[in-house]
């Protein structure tokens, strides 16, 4: 699986909004509000599912933490609102407090938002995130890319993550 197969063109965000210093609660609400926001902008989902796609990711990141360090976290859960795997990749050019496992900031996030009946397909998005974001070369243009389309042809180009 290719994380172009389920990341949503139209709701990458090459520069995350959440402004800093903020506590880590408060960093980690305004980063996944800012990607479900981008995903329905992209329209994936109602308006009115919205906030109750932004309440069932956070309470994922309560169970543990999806920082999963070297500079990234993969928020994630899975929500009747979509009918199919959708995802979302942000950068933050400064680094956010994510609770990540190393204590490090993050600067990748990639948010993955799956149907309730697919674990499955959740499962091996999730595989194919970390596995993609193993290689530090990519990981560093990653972080370069300035635009969408700069970010898009990096996920296009990216060698499959398993």
């Amino acid at each position: 699986m290719r994380l172009c197969n389920f990341i949503v063109r139209d709701a990458i965000i090459p520069s995350l909004s959440v402004p800093v210093p903020q506590t880590v609660g408060l960093v980690k609400e305004a980063v996944v509000r800012e990607m479900v926001g981008a995903l329905h902008a992209a329209g994936h989902f109602r308006a009115t599912d919205v906030d109750e796609i932004v309440k069932a990711v956070l309470r994922r990141e309560q169970l543990g933490t999806t920082g999963i360090g070297r500079h990234i976290a993969i928020p994630h859960s899975r929500h009747s609102a979509v009918d199919r795997l959708i995802g979302t990749m942000a950068l933050s050019r400064d680094g956010l407090p994510f609770d990540s496992l190393d204590g490090e900031p993050v600067y990748v996030f990639v948010l993955l938002v799956s149907p309730q009946d697919r674990p499955g397909d959740h499962l091996r998005a999730l595989e194919a995130v970390v596995r993609t974001m193993r290689n530090d070369d990519f990981v560093r243009q990653l972080r370069a890319g300035q635009t969408r389309e700069e970010i898009w042809a990096l996920l296009e180009n990216a060698a499959p993550g398993w």
